[in-house]
């Protein structure tokens, strides 16, 4: 059968997407058929389309790719682009990142916005070609600027968090509210969360509740799970517990880590539920086992204190390893605690030193103390009070009312600073004042070792570094 090729491929297309005739996949099968064994390029690329999502026909992969190669052999660039995508994926031909580049990049350079698009994703994963953030930006922004929603909120995402480019959040709004607008729906939440937080556009609470809606409706767990923590803190919206709990249970029943997390706090808490333990240590175990770091800190927290749950050191243990490992400065330095005690593993100074020093290095001020105290009483290693002093102040100048206090105490007696009595009330009012009782009686018994005139100069230097933010607080 001859016949006008172009007129039987668009005559399929009519019958796939029933326009001015009954939907029919059948006969827009047929009809591609006919124009593609003819050599027709759109319809052998359609054609293989039909066989990949099996369209009137079952589902073939091998005989879309076949098509697929005879459209891409003439040229046409869409069939390069699909070819591309069964390379990428290893659907009817054997998984190839290096030809899907390829041929993206021939259908790109055409201007085809799908392979621009996958392109892009192809250079920011590194995948078949060496990892090229600045090309990724290149070929996102080629199919961003055709109207490629997905593209518009990648680019998006680079201005976000400022990779290779500047961070501009009032850019990454603009990119992001085009792919909303377009129901991309990680670009609604996007900016929703630019709405909630007044980054790159006036803060409203109103669009962010909005924008939150419209992903969450759609199915888009995180924006699910951020209007769960909406209602949960009162974020622009009467705070509504139950609510939360039920955003965090559609989100959590896609699996979605996050919203498991939250709605195991709920029932832990007994916030807009019944409070159950059990439910909530199931919760946290599902988002823990996924990795996510804040439940298996809630989970470790929760063996070692008992509770909800008997005390179990093992389980507080491997839950807070697991949170160390991924960098967690909170588990480091419960690990260097438990070390440091025996509590489920034989005691090891070095082992607690170790997690105490990773987490300190990333200014957590309990493992900055913890240091502090392991020089100070010399716990496996040498006494070391300069070095003790150091970790104090660190940790003192985040407020931190014990290594307050501690400093307080190394000034007063003169151990790993010059002594100055003045200093040592400074501090030891300092941690006082947020509840340290032992401060507050050393504090008392040093006053009345000191004359007016160094009582007056250790207020006036408690105030100034009270203001301060407890930096800056020496004369």
């Amino acid at each position: 059968m001859k016949g006008d090729l172009a007129a039987q491929n668009n005559l399929g297309a009519m019958y796939q997407n029933g326009q001015g005739t009954p939907q029919n996949n059948s006969e827009a099968l047929r009809w591609y058929k006919i124009a593609a064994v003819q050599g027709y390029a759109a319809a052998q690329d359609n054609l293989g389309l039909m066989y990949q999502e099996g369209r009137g026909v079952l589902q073939d992969f091998v005989e879309a790719v076949r098509w697929y190669k005879l459209s891409a052999a003439q040229g046409y660039t869409l069939a390069q682009s699909h070819l591309g995508v069964m390379y990428q994926e290893g659907w009817g031909v054997s998984q190839d990142f290096v030809e899907a580049v390829r041929l993206y990049r021939v259908a790109a350079l055409r201007g085809n916005v799908l392979a621009q698009h996958n392109l892009g994703g192809l250079y920011l994963s590194g995948l078949g070609t060496e990892k090229n953030e600045a090309e990724a930006l290149r070929w996102f922004k080629a199919a961003a600027a055709q109207g490629h929603a997905r593209a518009q909120f990648n680019v998006g995402t680079f201005y976000f968090y400022g990779q290779v480019v500047t961070q501009d959040y009032a850019t990454a709004y603009a990119w992001h509210r085009l792919a909303a607008e377009q129901n991309e729906i990680q670009a609604q939440n996007s900016i929703a969360v630019l709405y909630q937080s007044g980054r790159g556009v006036t803060q409203n609470f109103d669009e962010a509740l909005k924008w939150f809606g419209r992903s969450a409706e759609q199915g888009s767990a995180i924006a699910q799970d951020n209007l769960g923590i909406t209602y949960e803190l009162g974020y622009g919206v009467a705070q509504d517990y139950e609510q939360a709990r039920d955003w965090y249970k559609r989100a959590s029943a896609r699996g979605y880590a996050s919203a498991q997390f939250h709605l195991g706090s709920l029932y832990f808490f007994g916030r807009g539920v019944e409070q159950d333990f059990s439910r909530a240590f199931s919760l946290f175990e599902l988002a823990a086992n996924q990795g996510h770091i804040d439940a298996q800190v809630s989970l470790g927290a929760a063996y070692y204190a008992a509770e909800g749950v008997e005390r179990d050191y093992a389980q507080s243990l491997r839950w807070f390893t697991l949170a160390a490992k991924q960098g967690d400065s909170r588990a480091q330095n419960n690990l260097g605690v438990m070390y440091q005690n025996a509590q489920g593993v034989e005691q090891d100074f070095a082992q607690a030193l170790s997690w105490y020093r990773l987490a300190a290095t990333q200014g957590n001020s309990d493992a900055q103390l913890n240091l502090g105290i392991t020089y100070d009483q010399g716990f496996g290693v040498p006494q070391d009070l300069l070095e003790a002093s150091k970790w104090y102040r660190l940790a003192s100048e985040q407020g931190n009312a014990s290594a307050q206090a501690n400093l307080g105490v190394q000034y007063a007696n003169g151990r790993g600073v010059s002594q100055d009595i003045s200093l040592a009330h400074m501090w030891l009012n300092l941690a006082a004042a947020q509840g340290q009782s032992t401060a507050a009686v050393n504090r008392d018994l040093l006053a009345k070792t000191m004359d007016a005139e160094k009582i007056s100069r250790a207020q006036r230097l408690a105030n100034k570094c009270k203001e301060n933010g407890y930096k800056a607080c020496d004369d």
